[in-house]
């Protein structure tokens, strides 16, 4: 196939998801913050998504064109992309106001459009990278979800709690750039410093609430790199990791804080509910990120059926 045609096709369905991502960001949105003062109809639905799967087509076609962006970049350009144009046809078309509320509006509005442009570039290149045979296909089992919810939890949580987990069970040998940097000495100490200042400040009464845009995306970010490297670390799919991971960080804040008032209400301080909130996202992090001891032959991820593996037994060499 054409890779413009086959760029485009991946591109659409990298669209959708990233789609599908942000829906979701913005119904969690309104569980957080309440409904949005002007209601989104179906018409603006169906327009947010035909913008949504054409920007990621367009990707892909650029994609195919020879145009590579990092995450950063690539993930940042498409968010804002989708931002600009997801205002322009609701106002052309007067099925919408363009979204001009307060400034905690307009923040959830980016992060909303942030989440669309990392999940839709993140899917385009691991589609790509599949599809022309760069990476073998990686393996998705049910145990590397859990690992990654359970580092996203512990994120959630305590948000240097998954990055310091990676750091302590890894080493500068470790498979992939965040495992083998953080698992240097010098990784080591100032994630291990990170995750005991947070406990100190997480009990001052100054520390603003973990469900604000600046607690809450710092949370969904470090839950998601921590996630994505232990599994690359470990030889599973990192997007897939990654995504389950932010949907547990998001979820474990908002649980989180529940707890915390549940236990003021109850023994009159929230300390008592902070400190098993402490040794939850310390076992959740230790689950997430304690490293697979199975020989390495059943975890080797699985190849594209086309390709023969070779016979390395001295038998093999001597037929060769």
């Amino acid at each position: 196939m054409n890779p413009l045609a086959s760029g485009f096709l991946r591109g659409a369905a990298s669209g959708a998801a990233g789609t599908t991502a942000l829906v979701a960001t913005s119904y969690l949105d309104s569980a957080i913050r309440g409904p949005r003062r002007t209601p989104v109809g179906l018409p603006a639905r169906l327009t947010d998504a035909a913008t949504g799967v054409g920007l990621g087509a367009l990707a892909g076609v650029l994609r195919g064109a020879g145009v590579r962006l990092s995450a950063l970049v690539g993930g940042t350009l498409l968010g804002l992309a989708a931002m600009a144009a997801s205002e322009g046809p609701r106002t052309v078309l007067r099925i919408g106001d363009p979204q001009r509320g307060s400034a905690p509006d307009l923040v959830a509005d980016a992060v909303r459009h942030l989440v669309y442009g990392v999940t839709t570039h993140t899917t385009l290149v691991g589609l790509s990278r599949v599809a022309e045979r760069r990476e073998p296909l990686p393996v998705t089992n049910a145990s590397a979800l859990l690992r990654a919810a359970a580092i996203g939890a512990a994120s959630g949580s305590r948000s240097t709690a998954g990055v310091a987990a990676l750091a302590l069970t890894s080493s500068p040998e470790s498979p992939g750039p965040v495992a083998s940097r953080l698992g240097g000495r010098t990784g080591t100490a100032l994630s291990s410093l990170a995750a005991a200042g947070e406990l100190v400040a997480d009990q001052l009464p100054t520390t603003p609430s973990r469900l604000n845009p600046s607690g809450l995306v710092p949370r969904a970010l470090l839950g998601a790199t921590s996630a994505a490297a232990l599994a690359r670390r470990d030889g599973h799919d990192p997007a897939l990791a990654g995504l389950v991971a932010v949907g547990a960080a998001i979820g474990a804040a908002v649980l989180g804080v529940r707890w915390r008032a549940a236990a003021q209400r109850r023994w009159g301080s929230d300390r008592p509910g902070a400190v098993l909130e402490d040794a939850a996202a310390a076992l959740l992090a230790y689950a997430g990120a304690r490293r697979d001891e199975r020989p390495a032959a059943a975890r080797r991820v699985r190849r594209d059926p086309g390709v023969v593996p070779r016979d390395t037994s001295p038998d093999g060499a001597a037929r060769r």
